[in-house]
């Protein structure tokens, strides 16, 4: 019978008194609490040392088994950002005139939007999140990934906090099919378009919709 034996090293995590964990746990509350998601972007450059490192924190998410299935796309040549503004565009101008339903559009009132998605080509950083259902090795057998949605779920909030602490700002946009991402970057057969993250820095005298988080006991229970 084959078996196979793990290695295993030391934790070295980090861990604090109660005053520490309550004064820390309250300070990053707060901080994230003022995440906003953003549709005015600047057109001003990001680094890409910085884009690096918020994917290098995105990929630390945990995943089923450790696959990882997950590949962070980042689009910032004009040309390509145009055929993606048109595509989504064409897909979400579908979505809010028939394929959304009049109780979703009314939802979205609040918001602002319609099917024109200019940040698309402003914004100077697109990240496209593609999940990988399995793996391909190199010969071209697959390999199957385990709980493939939620492993790239969290890698994606993972992100977009990383996003939020850089200081930079972002937005989850899911045009519906989202296919064309994979035509368009010529992905490989086994990845699927999960996200598409526009990210960069707010454009002066941007605006969010006047809106509040539901309250702690709204959202959980105890025990």
């Amino acid at each position: 019978m084959h078996s196979t034996k793990s290695a295993f090293i030391p934790y070295q995590g980090l861990t604090y008194s109660e005053r520490e964990m309550t004064e820390r746990s309250s300070a990053f509350y707060q901080y994230m609490d003022k995440r906003r998601s953003l549709r005015m972007f600047s057109d001003q450059a990001i680094p890409r040392e910085v884009i690096e490192n918020l994917i290098l924190t995105a990929s630390s998410a945990p995943s089923g088994a450790h696959k990882q299935p997950w590949t962070f796309c980042v689009v910032q040549d004009p040309e390509i950002k145009r055929q993606i503004r048109i595509a989504a565009e064409k897909e979400e101008y579908e979505n809010y005139h028939g394929r959304m339903s009049d109780d979703w559009l009314e939802d979205l009132k609040p918001f602002g939007t319609n099917w024109e998605k200019g940040f698309l080509e402003i914004a100077p950083t697109l990240i496209i999140v593609f999940k990988k259902p399995y793996d391909l090795t190199a010969d071209g057998q697959r390999e199957k990934n385990y709980y493939v949605n939620e492993s790239v779920g969290l890698a994606a909030g993972f992100l977009l906090t990383a996003i939020h602490q850089a200081g930079l700002v972002a937005l989850t946009h899911t045009p519906s099919p989202m296919n064309f991402l994979q035509n368009i970057l010529e992905r490989p057969e086994n990845e699927r378009a999960f996200l598409l993250i526009p990210v960069g820095y707010p454009a002066e005298q941007a605006v969010v919709p006047d809106i509040q988080r539901k309250e702690l006991e709204e959202v959980s229970k105890w025990y």
